[in-house]
């Protein structure tokens, strides 16, 4: 296969994107006030800021991201309802901490379990959930951590569905954040994140956001707070200005302030240095096939993509192509044919692949034959 390569530069509409920007800034580790952090764009997976974000550590009820994680899929495959009934089991009832005082056989709908797990980070509420998606927490937890692996959450292993301390729950900064930007892919839940008061139990138990930066914080989005005695003030914290949005993970602060202020001084950080930008689609041209019954194939491409890049750069942007000169047939559909690579100066942004947008039979004696018969009656 014969290739051929072509730069295009890719001017974009700046000015949009340049009017809203803050000035520039830089922030410091001991601004973080924890000892492991990670602040990463969430579409992009790309990480703007990082301290220790690898290192092991109790997370405390920011677990129940995953919990609520493996909730919305089974939702979403029909495994299982919002209007489903759970009745608690002893098990359930019996965690203590942070919870709504579930007893056993009290009946719930999951909608209202999952109110309890995200605006009151009820550990009660949570295993419940767990176990009416799996029957039992332990078969629950073979799930999350079998999913963690899927995520390549390599830091992280799962020794129950609620945070509480145990021996060996541990998972990083960077894990926090994988699992968060994969929960935030479920639109719905930011229903519940940012809801500062509700209630259960036909309004006699009153649910109230432990995230206080769903009230102080533009553009802010959820995601998850947690504290125990081992894991200190912890915070998966996700906001969404633009095209721009970002997780911030402060794992270990010694207060709920410095959590708060830690996570809000990261997110500053990423929407004051950083915004999208859009090339435009690239025109491709039909590439010839040889012996086909069809000349050429129609090349097609995903969308438009976003592209992270720091402000005040969205015009260097520039895109490489490289297709092929021509196809041998049979070409099937959706056949890869050449990529797409978008730069910033030396780094590559973003590969895409340029595909076949329909097969192309060989050219046979029969297939000719055949051909004919479509256009005169053969005797």
């Amino acid at each position: 296969m014969n290739w051929k390569k072509q730069t295009i530069s890719v001017l974009l509409s700046a000015c949009v994107l340049i009017s809203a920007a803050a000035p520039a800034m830089a922030i410091s580790d001991e601004e973080v006030k924890a000892p492991a952090a990670i602040l990463v764009e969430a579409k992009t997976g790309k990480v703007l800021y990082e301290k220790n974000s690898h290192e092991k550590r109790p997370a405390a009820s920011i677990t129940k991201v995953m919990t609520l994680l493996l909730v919305m899929e089974a939702i979403d495959s029909g495994k299982i309802a919002l209007t489903d009934t759970v009745s608690a089991s002893a098990h359930a009832a019996s965690m203590g901490g942070s919870d709504i005082w579930l007893q056993q056989g009290e009946t719930m709908s999951v909608n209202d379990l999952i109110k309890a797990t995200v605006i009151m980070s009820a550990n009660d509420a949570a295993v419940a959930l767990a176990e009416h998606v799996a029957g039992t927490e332990d078969d629950f937890l073979r799930m999350m951590n079998d999913r963690a692996k899927e995520l390549g959450m390599n830091d992280t292993t799962f020794k129950n569905c609620n945070g509480l301390d145990e021996e060996g729950h541990l998972t990083s900064a960077n894990d926090v954040a994988l699992m968060s930007a994969e929960l935030l892919k479920h639109e719905k839940i930011t229903e519940y994140t940012l809801t500062w008061i509700d209630h259960v139990r036909d309004g006699k138990t009153q649910l109230v956001n432990t995230n206080k930066l769903i009230k102080s914080y533009k553009g802010i989005t959820g995601l998850k707070t947690g504290t125990t005695g081992k894991a200190g003030s912890c915070i998966s914290a996700s906001a969404t200005r633009g095209q721009v949005s970002l997780i911030a993970v402060i794992l270990g602060s010694s207060t709920t302030d410095d959590r708060f202020s830690s996570a809000a001084k990261l997110l500053d950080y990423g929407f004051a240095n950083w915004s999208m930008a859009t090339p435009e689609k690239p025109e491709l041209q039909k590439v010839p096939v040889t012996n086909g019954m069809q000349s050429s194939v129609e090349p097609e491409t995903t969308d438009n993509p976003a592209l992270l890049v720091p402000k005040g750069k969205e015009s260097e942007v520039v895109s490489q192509i490289v297709v092929a000169d021509s196809l041998e047939a049979p070409v099937e559909s959706g056949q890869i044919i050449g990529k797409i690579t978008y730069k910033l100066g030396d780094e590559t942004l973003l590969e895409t692949d340029i595909r076949a947008k329909a097969a192309v039979e060989k050219m046979t004696f029969f297939s000719v034959f055949r051909l004919l018969c479509m256009g005169m009656v053969c005797f």
